[in-house]
């Protein structure tokens, strides 16, 4: 029940058309069950034709028809039993069909429930995250979901469903065969109990197997200059070959156990089959009564074989997916957890569509410590940025700088404190992502798409959205026109996978540009000049400084030259500001603080 509980969980959509698969399979079972079933009695019939005279409803419809033949008549019920052994298999057709289609419709569903979970997940949920168990989980666990879990439960639901119908039909004709099915079914239920920690571990070397590919794969090819330039090839290719060794016995043992059930089955039937006739014989009952329960158990057992096999298979593999059922549902089950509470803390009324920024930003006694860490971060920031002001934080690497832009740009929210635009918390109502939408991000790593300069720079937009005039001025302020000018394709050229095709400082303008194009009020700079060549950071920093007023900048540098030109610089240590003031008062006055104690 336990495993039931978290596949309805992390099954995406309206639960309400499993019921209806459910009830189909039900009436698919019932159809079966009864042409099945119809097929003793007129197996008797054929050999006796007065049995149409024994039968109340068979004597009443020969009579309304006037039939003059015995045969005739005999011959119409085949024949009606014919057309719903048609119908039934039209019926059937259609309801496996809708549990391919249900199933791979929630794969769909899944893989979008799966990117929207990641996507909202908060800050702190990927800085504990190997984007490789997000990537395996989105392309490979849905797909194990649908092939590993969807399917075979259904099947196995609807097999339960005419074993357990075709049970209580063998019982009805004669109750000796019940105990030659449970005779098959016990054995099974033994082997799978004694082997189930098998199936389960066999499962989880597959999963964890398959992610270290991925991660191997990412490693090699996303370093392929420092692959090549070492000459590790072959570390990687042995690495690989492991992998796909542990992937293939894995999957190898477990499919090979799946084929078990199945001659089980047909090994148990036949021994049972031959007994139950001597059984039967010994009892000395009617052999008439034995043709006809032996065309039934005949019947019955072609369609029980494969319904019992599919079952001990469905089973088997239910329980080998077990780690992809348990990961997908923790997954889902942590950033629920997690999402709620930022959540009551920034969302908890209607929707504004703009957060004014008219005058400053206030940083009120803002404190931050990362989850599981000992110590804050971040100790009651107090700090007010005015509207046009260009600031710098400086300090040595671990002095919070990076976490304080975090906080800032609302990637981490803060355990205590206040951060206000204005007079209105940007926590309050639906404000943090008002004021995302104030700010333009620009950092030391730039990411790039595999695709045109033009849609890297207008990231997110559109191609028909895309502004040409704003394109232009972003392109010009970044010092790009050369650039793109130079190139063949001009804006249309790809730039290759993280924009390998470029140089560290062609890249990063790109970036300067894309967060010009976006027009924001403020613009967060994280070293984005640590990349340029000392001729283009210039070129850069003027283009920077050419904003100054119009734009609110806050930047992070370790380069001092490069924040000389900023209103106030702040100096950070320990998580705390500890000195604020102008480039003169706060950098030169403390390399002549540093000269005079030497």
């Amino acid at each position: 029940m336990n495993y039931l509980a978290k596949v309805l969980y992390i099954l995406p959509g309206k639960k309400s058309s499993l019921i209806l698969l459910v009830l189909s399979f039900l009436f698919v079972s019932l159809l079966e069950v009864f042409g099945l079933g119809i097929i003793g009695p007129f197996l008797s019939l054929s050999t006796n034709k007065n049995l149409i005279y024994d039968i109340p409803f068979l004597e009443g419809l020969y009579k309304k028809f006037e039939f003059q033949d015995e045969g005739t008549f005999i011959a119409l019920i085949g024949l009606a039993i014919i057309v719903v052994f048609c119908v039934k298999s039209l019926i059937s057709w259609r309801v496996q069909t809708e549990v391919f289609l249900f199933t791979y419709r929630k794969k769909g569903e899944l893989t979008e429930k799966l990117m929207n979970a990641y996507l909202s997940a908060p800050y702190t949920f990927h800085l504990s995250q190997n984007s490789v168990n997000i990537i395996q989980n989105i392309i490979t666990e849905t797909k194990q979901f649908a092939n590993g879990v969807l399917i075979p439960l259904l099947t196995c639901t609807s097999n339960c469903i005419i074993v357990f119908c075709l049970i209580l039909l063998l019982g009805i004709t004669n109750l000796t065969s019940i105990v030659v099915i449970l005779g098959i079914i016990f054995p099974l239920f033994l082997f799978f109990n004694i082997s189930k920690n098998k199936i389960g571990a066999w499962g989880k070397e597959a999963s964890q197997s398959d992610k270290e590919v991925i991660r191997i794969i990412n490693h090699s090819l996303g370093g392929i200059k420092e692959t090549k330039l070492i000459g590790c090839e072959a570390h990687f290719e042995s690495q690989i070959a492991t992998q796909t060794e542990r992937y293939t016995e894995a999957c190898g043992k477990f499919y090979s156990y799946k084929l078990t059930p199945r001659l089980l089955v047909e090994t148990l039937l036949v021994i049972f089959l031959v007994g139950f006739i001597a059984i039967f014989l010994l009892l000395k009952q009617d052999v008439q009564q034995l043709t006809a329960t032996l065309g039934v158990f005949a019947l019955a057992s072609i369609r029980l074989i494969p319904a019992v096999s599919n079952i001990a298979s469905g089973v088997s593999t239910l329980k080998n997916s077990s780690f992809t059922v348990n990961k997908l549902y923790c997954d889902l089950k942590e950033i629920e957890e997690i999402t709620p509470q930022i959540e009551k803390k920034v969302l908890h009324s209607p929707e504004k569509k703009e957060l004014k920024f008219q005058e400053k930003i206030i940083l009120d006694r803002v404190r931050y410590c990362y989850p599981n860490s000992p110590a804050d971060a971040l100790k009651d920031i107090c700090l007010t940025i005015d509207k046009g002001q260009s600031i710098a934080f400086i300090g040595k690497s671990g002095a919070g700088k990076t976490t304080l832009v975090d906080v800032i740009l609302g990637l981490l929210v803060p355990q205590g404190g206040d951060i206000k635009v204005d007079t209105q918390s940007i926590y309050d109502d639906n404000n943090l992502r008002l004021w995302q939408n104030l700010i333009g991000y620009i950092p030391q790593s730039i990411f790039l798409i595999d695709d045109t300069i033009e849609r890297n720079i207008a990231f997110g937009v559109p191609d028909d959205l895309i502004d040409q005039v704003r394109l232009k001025k972003a392109i010009e302020a970044a010092q790009l026109t050369q650039v793109i000018e130079a190139l063949p394709g001009g804006l249309k050229t790809i730039v290759g996978e993280r924009g390998v095709l470029l140089s560290g400082g062609q890249r990063q303008r790109v970036g300067i540009a894309r967060a010009l194009y976006h027009e924001r009020e403020i613009l967060v700079l994280d070293e984005a000049t640590a990349a340029l060549d000392n001729e283009t950071e210039h070129l850069v920093t003027e283009s920077i400084k050419s904003l100054s007023g119009t734009k609110t900048m806050i930047i992070i540098a370790h380069r001092l030259t490069t924040v000389e030109h900023c209103d106030c610089i702040h100096m950070m240590e320990k998580g705390q500001i500890v000195k604020s003031g102008t480039y003169h008062e706060v950098v030169l006055g403390e390399e002549n603080s540093i000269t005079t104690d030497r």
